[in-house]
């Protein structure tokens, strides 16, 4: 029998009806010949409810605790499935992330997965048993509880899925597949049939919330297909998998935006190039990623350098920024009133012109663009934060994406 893994987010389990809903769709897969591994989330609103109550007891508290608080909320979805999925008849066994043989470093609050060793998984199934594991954690050599950051079961369930050469895993969600454009803010936005990893890799780095870009980039690596789906809806979903085309007709496949971005620029500073290492250096020293990076007047000896960060660590960026500046007459000036707008598509590396339209949608609706990145299967413009509805769907009409691919 082939194993599906299934992993359901927090809006799937958010309350007893839904984990029955969760628990019957469980029941049914087994039913119907299938070995099922379940990943959950903790439910609804209750890991942003964790860290508050973190935070009202300490402002910084220390990370390990924080991880060994933030693992409760999985291990309350997983047991109260398990419930569900018994009272069903159906045998089931529910496993934290260390119980589930799930490896991490020992960065905590954002550990990533080392190794997956399905042993306990494999045992549990062979007996009969559905085996729910927990999403968002796993355990350091030194047995010391981690948290994968924001997402983190997605990632959880793509890596069981790779461990064990399951058939598929399902990413079940409150929406019913990837759609060309968030749905909230394109009325005729439509939901894809299937994306290719990278697109997917891309869609979801820019913004895309749908799948979490680890989970991608680990499905990439190990060759597993994800089927992201309701949890709500018997309806087929979207596939991402490898699409092997050799040239494809559709150059953009969908429209991403990030509001979770900041602008800094540092004007005048010198153009050698070890002040930029210094700079960025020093960013990743603190962790701080760095997005778009533009520097205009290479030709004289202060140019402006202007980068993009995410809005939560501009504080932290800017504190890097004063310590190297010291006394050094280049200034800094930020802006979080900015957004970022981007179109994908694996169909751009054998169609010119992408850029040049999007551009012009751009232009006809007088959106002013701050910075531009490209890469083979993207280009990305950062715009008014005031203004990125009306540019997303300026580049959805541009390139006829409510016709479908």
């Amino acid at each position: 029998m082939a194993v599906i893994v299934q992993k359901y987010g927090g809006s799937s389990v958010a309350d007893t009806d839904k984990i029955m809903n969760v628990a019957r769709r469980v029941v049914q897969t087994v039913q119907e010949g299938h070995r099922v591994v379940v990943v959950v989330s903790a439910q609804g609103k209750t890991t942003d409810s964790l860290i508050e109550q973190a935070r009202a007891i300490s402002a910084n508290p220390p990370k390990r605790e924080l991880d060994m608080l933030l693992a409760t909320g999985e291990q309350m979805s997983i047991a109260l499935l398990a419930m569900a999925i018994d009272s069903l008849g159906q045998p089931v066994i529910s496993l934290t992330g260390a119980q589930g043989g799930i490896m991490t470093d020992t960065q905590h609050t954002k550990a990533r997965i080392r190794e997956v060793d399905g042993g306990r998984i494999c045992s549990e199934l062979a007996q009969g048993q559905v085996v729910i594991v927990a999403g968002f954690q796993g355990v350091t050599n030194a047995n010391d509880i981690t948290t994968l950051g924001r997402g983190g079961s997605d990632t959880t369930a793509v890596a069981v899925a790779a461990a064990l050469q399951a058939e598929v895993c399902e990413i079940y969600t409150d929406v019913e597949g990837v759609y060309s454009a968030d749905p909230r803010l394109v009325s005729d936005a439509v939901k894809l049939d299937e994306v290719d990893y990278d697109e997917m890799l891309e869609l979801a780095s820019l913004g895309a919330m749908v799948l979490q870009p680890r989970a991608v980039e680990v499905a990439s690596v190990y060759g597993v297909p994800i089927h992201v789906r309701s949890s709500f809806s018997a309806e087929r979903g979207t596939m991402i998998k490898e699409v092997n085309v050799v040239e494809r007709e559709v150059s953009v496949t969908g429209v991403a935006y990030d509001e979770n971005c900041a602008k800094i620029t540092l004007a005048g500073i010198p153009t050698d190039i070890s002040a930029l290492h210094n700079v960025f250096s020093s960013l990743a020293a603190e962790g701080v990623n760095v997005d778009m990076i533009v520097q205009a007047g290479t030709s004289t000896p202060t140019a402006d350098l202007t980068f993009t960060v995410a809005r939560e660590e501009l504080d932290t960026a800017l504190a890097v920024i004063t310590r190297i500046q010291n006394d050094q007459s280049w200034k800094v000036v930020c802006d979080e009133d900015v957004a970022k707008v981007s179109i994908v598509g694996a169909g751009m590396m054998t169609n010119p012109g992408v850029a040049a339209r999007m551009f012009e949608a751009l232009s006809e609706e007088k959106i002013p663009v701050y910075v531009v990145s490209t890469s083979e299967i993207k280009v990305s413009c950062l715009v008014p934060r005031s203004r990125y509805q009306d540019a997303v769907r300026a580049c959805h009409r541009k390139f006829e994406l409510d016709l479908g691919n």
